[in-house]
């Protein structure tokens, strides 16, 4: 199912018993990531902060804060069900054209969704036009202690290619200087920090507009790792099966969604010396140190009526985001697969905060498998940051830790299966000597062959017979142990 808006959404989580609201007064500053983070520690619900200290906004948190809420985000019963088409949706060669082609090929037609329709009235987003904005208004959170302010956490950031014309979305955080500035947290590796490039050869102002509190396959599609030709929004449209209306900001050309929240308009000026920004209290768990950033300046900020204010908390996992993460593992996996077939799953744990490990399960067919795996990886999108590669064999359970822990301390040796790789890292890696180089870590736990140079004889796995197991789960009541799994 797809939502109108994201209030449609809040009334499904209540409704399913996956929201509270919380009408005593709270701060902004602190005391909502306290309560916050100790819901996520206890995988709790979704919050609806309806008294906020100094604002006339409720603040919605931890929306997608669990796989049950992060499925049901994306109108899905499993995360696993969205990667059936990934591929045909990503082949551009499907679509190439398709409007002019959708009639006469119907296997296409479910494809229409992906496009954003352009609505030429105002959208509900702009229900409220402030031309004097003050971003103070917004209940606009201070995450942790060491924070170097107040961040918005879950922007959808909206800008548009000078060469080519095309809008991308991107979720950058904010920190707000005054009631007008924010830093602009585009890193080196990100598209927005491309098309900021581009405008800094032309000189000028570079407009952008910022959607907050949008259908939460829309927000989800801002932090997708899509190929650069994919518009966000497109993406969007096939989450929800059905298309983004979008309308024209009111200063700038940029598109919005039109059931936005709120919408912040402005622009980046590409003259302007960079900006000290942060330190934030970062998805990794750690402080991410402050560092030079584009300063962005508000001309206006439109809203609904009666607006929701949506924002997220990082830290130690779990957290929200870490859900946010795991969607992209399973919806993106056929697209890996697409690459290399011989992968048969991959896991991110959450305590690896996206790039910092990943399981992978392979068909191993020849002598140095599992390490041309991993270099083709590390050279494979944002594959590229992750620290620490583990390769196992085909019936192992990528997510099933405790197997994968067992086969890596048990079937490698040092010296022939760990691989070391120098190459780019993430920007918030606070681990490497440099900033965004260091070392990759490869660990080859699959069965070794004689073709390798193993020259014993591979022990087999302890396993019980058949039909002993048979017998045993028909007997299993007979036993009185019924209140346990089989």
């Amino acid at each position: 199912m797809s939502y109108k808006d994201l209030q449609d959404f809040i009334l499904t989580l209540e409704k399913k018993n996956e929201l509270v609201r919380i009408k005593t007064e709270v701060d902004s500053e602190l005391e909502i990531t306290e309560i916050t983070d100790r819901i996520s520690k206890l995988y709790g619900p979704a919050m609806l902060f309806e008294n906020v200290k100094g604002s006339e906004f409720p603040v919605l948190i931890n929306a997608m804060g669990s796989y049950e809420r992060m499925s049901m985000a994306l109108g899905v019963e499993a995360l696993d069900d969205i990667a059936d088409g990934i591929g045909e949706f990503i082949d551009m060669s499907n679509y190439l054209g398709l409007m002019k082609k959708i009639k006469s090929l119907p296997r296409l037609s479910r494809l229409a969704s992906v496009f954003p329709l352009k609505v030429p009235t105002k959208g509900d987003c702009q229900e409220v036009i402030d031309r004097d904005p003050d971003l103070s208004k917004l209940p606009i959170l201070k995450c942790w202690p060491g924070d170097a302010g107040r961040f918005i956490t879950l922007p959808l950031v909206m800008t548009k290619d000078p060469e080519t014309g095309i809008q991308n979305t991107g979720m950058y955080r904010l920190q707000i200087f005054d009631k007008k500035t924010t830093g602009m947290h585009w890193h080196l590796h990100k598209d927005g920090r491309e098309i900021y490039e581009k405008y800094r050869e032309r000189g000028g102002k570079m407009p952008v507009s910022i959607a907050l509190g949008c259908d939460p396959a829309i927000t989800y599609a801002a932090t997708a790792p899509l190929p650069k030709m994919i518009d966000e929004m497109m993406f969007a449209g096939y989450l929800r099966k059905k298309p983004v209306k979008l309308v024209k900001s009111i200063t700038n050309d940029i598109y919005v969604p039109a059931n936005a929240e709120f919408i912040i308009e402005g622009y980046v000026d590409v003259n302007e010396p960079l900006r000290t920004e942060g330190p934030f209290g970062d998805h990794t768990g750690y402080y991410s140190l402050a560092d030079l950033y584009p300063s962005f300046h508000v001309k206006c900020i439109t809203s609904k009526k009666n607006p929701v204010y949506p924002t997220t908390i990082v830290g130690k996992p779990p957290m929200e985001d870490c859900y946010m993460g795991k969607a992209t593992e399973r919806i993106f996996l056929p697209l890996l697969k697409m690459q290399f077939p011989e992968i048969v799953d991959h896991h991110f744990p959450l305590e690896g905060v996206f790039h910092n490990c990943v399981i992978v399960s392979i068909k191993k067919r020849y002598p140095g498998h599992a390490k041309k795996i991993m270099n083709s990886l590390w050279g494979f999108g944002q594959m590229m940051y992750t620290k620490m590669i583990i390769v196992v064999d085909e019936q192992i359970k990528p997510s099933d830790v405790s197997t994968v822990a067992w086969k890596v301390f048990n079937n490698i040796d040092a010296k022939r299966d760990i691989v070391i790789s120098e190459g780019p890292l993430d920007a918030l890696d606070h681990a490497s000597n440099l900033p965004h180089l260091g070392h990759r870590l490869g660990i080859d736990a699959t069965k070794k062959w004689p073709s390798e140079g193993y020259t014993r004889d591979w022990p087999d796995d302890i396993e019980m017979s058949e039909d002993v197991k048979n017998l045993v789960t028909s007997r299993w009541s007979e036993y009185g142990l019924d209140k346990f799994t089989k």
